[in-house]
């Protein structure tokens, strides 16, 4: 089994004590001539080298130098997929990611690991001086994501979360990016208290049936190329088999939480940047589902989330809401495709400023040491919004949150799903 390199860990922030963290000033920063040389680029490495990790092994303005995996077929794959991008033998394997963090020469590193992996090399990235990249959800659980936070901002760190939706690209549906939705509720013309439906009718697909569990697996034999026990790391052992590793687990609740999970942050985290709560957390959540199973994710009817203000978040699993709006309050609706029961609503916004600029070049924020569009503090709460859906879909009941102690009003069952024990020897 694979343990925890205490004196590794103990040397790097001992060092960290000692010296400042280490980072790259480019010579424009210092009175140059704005030209900056490829040797003081920053350098990433990819920790989590599966489908999605082998997506992200480019990077403006950054050199690959490791990829990492507990899989010697998908590490071989990135490899040559690394080299291939830095034009020569640059890129470095590794199966443990704390030997990735030794190196002293890696500013950046991303995390496309399953979700149950997110948390303890994040805090670990940012305990060895690191710049951080994380894959949605940012944690798998409310308190993992609050030990982020603190490990970030202790260790004065750079932090995004990938999903980029708050600040460009086309959301969901609404042939058009967030900015002029944001500008609307901002506007005041929809009214407040707001609430904001999620389905495929209003432009979302939760994968729902995709990403469910199987509650009859055998066990099977490892295949070779796979360090299992390493792969299942904090997470409770189970027997191997095929579904529960790569790409389908997801449908299980110990690595992550079924299409909530897995698109659940995309769709969520602008809603709460369109709402205003970057701060803050629903209060009140409820969940209508079936009876789940304790290991296998399965589908959900409807969640109802509510928040201090009145604003209201409905999750509609079921897509029933035919003729739901995205977002509706006491002055108008507007649907899927940016279409409004407010007459000549393009022509009104222009009279509205545009909402406040966001950093949303990843590298810029590194280099000049800026908070991030979507940071840990941010991103925390969105992913809690996942999180708490996830736990009222497992307790089958009413919540209630305090989204200032983020803890549950006198419930501790709820609660002992925000701080879940991992196996040992794995700790937070």
């Amino acid at each position: 089994m694979k343990t925890n390199n205490i004196s590794r860990r103990s040397f790097i922030k001992s060092t960290l004590i000692a010296a400042p963290a280490f980072s790259i000033i480019p010579r424009h920063v210092l009175g140059g001539d704005g030209f900056t040389p490829p040797s003081d680029k920053l350098t990433k490495a990819v920790i989590g080298v599966g489908s999605m990790g082998r997506g992200h092994l480019g990077m403006k303005d950054a050199l690959l130098t490791a990829v990492c995996d507990v899989d010697e077929k998908h590490l071989a794959e990135a490899v040559k997929i690394g080299n291939r991008i830095r034009g020569g033998d640059h890129v470095k394997a590794y199966k443990d990611y704390r030997e990735v963090l030794d190196r002293s020469d890696i500013d950046i590193v991303h995390i496309p690991t399953p979700p149950h992996w997110h948390a303890l090399i994040s805090i670990a990235a940012a305990e060895a001086g690191k710049d951080i990249w994380c894959e949605k959800p940012m944690a798998r659980t409310i308190g993992e994501g609050k030990k982020v936070v603190e490990a970030v901002q202790r260790n004065g760190r750079i932090f995004r979360l990938n999903t980029w939706f708050r600040f460009q690209g086309g959301f969901y549906g609404m042939n058009t990016t967030v900015k002029p939705i944001k500008k609307l509720v901002e506007s005041g013309m929809l009214g407040w208290p707001l609430k904001v439906t999620v389905n495929s009718h209003t432009g979302f697909d939760w994968k729902i049936g995709m990403w469910s569990g199987k509650t009859n697996l055998t066990p099977q034999v490892v295949p070779a190329h796979l360090d299992y026990d390493f792969w299942l790391g904090p997470a409770p052992y189970k027997p191997y088999n095929s579904h529960r590793v790569h790409q389908t687990f997801r449908g299980y609740w110990d690595y992550d939480g079924g299409g909530l999970g897995d698109m659940g942050q995309h769709y969520l985290d602008p809603v709460q940047y369109l709402l205003n709560k970057d701060d803050t957390s629903p209060v009140e959540i409820e969940a209508d589902t079936p009876q789940q199973h304790p290991d296998a994710v399965s589908s959900w009817r409807r969640i109802r989330m509510k928040y201090a203000d009145g604003c209201e978040l409905i999750l509609d699993g079921e897509n029933k809401d035919k003729d739901a709006a995205f977002i509706e309050g006491p002055g108008g609706k507007l649907f899927k495709g940016f279409k409004s029961d407010i007459p000549n609503l393009k022509a009104k916004l222009d009279a509205f400023p545009d909402p406040a600029p966001q950093v949303t070049d990843f590298t810029q924020a590194v280099l000049n040491r800026q908070k991030f569009a979507l940071n840990e503090e941010n991103g925390h709460r969105s992913c809690t919004i996942i999180n708490l859906g996830k736990i009222a879909i497992q307790l089958r009941r009413p919540l209630r949150f305090d989204p200032v102690a983020q803890r549950f009003i006198n419930d501790d069952q709820a609660n002992r799903l925000i701080d879940q024990p991992m196996r040992t020897p794995w700790q937070l």
